[in-house]
């Protein structure tokens, strides 16, 4: 059976190892004048370390598109399982680890 490609679709792709993706419980958001730079990082607790696992660059166009369709989804996500809750979270220091005791 053959398939029809229609007129402005897109072949996307994904390979076995990206399709496991990569976990992250921490982005730290940057931006220049042309571009968004965001990095995800999973951070664990008590750990002194924790690197970043992926850096996403984005044109400000493209930021803006992506937060209007993160916002959609968690839209929908919550109209169909419910509000997700917000814990209040302390601030993660930037030394990503603990303090030292005098």
């Amino acid at each position: 059976m053959e398939k029809k490609e229609h007129k402005g679709q897109i072949n996307i792709e994904l390979d076995e190892q990206m399709s496991d993706g990569t976990y992250a419980n921490l982005a730290i958001i940057n931006h220049s004048v042309s571009e968004f730079v965001i990095d995800f990082i999973n951070i664990m607790p008590g750990a002194p370390k924790a690197k970043v696992k992926s850096r996403i660059i984005l044109t400000p166009q493209h930021a803006k598109r992506f937060m209007k369709a993160l916002a959609d989804n968690i839209q929908r996500f919550e109209n169909a399982h419910g509000e997700i809750k917000d814990y209040d979270v302390p601030p993660i220091p930037m030394s990503f680890g603990p303090t030292g005791k005098a």
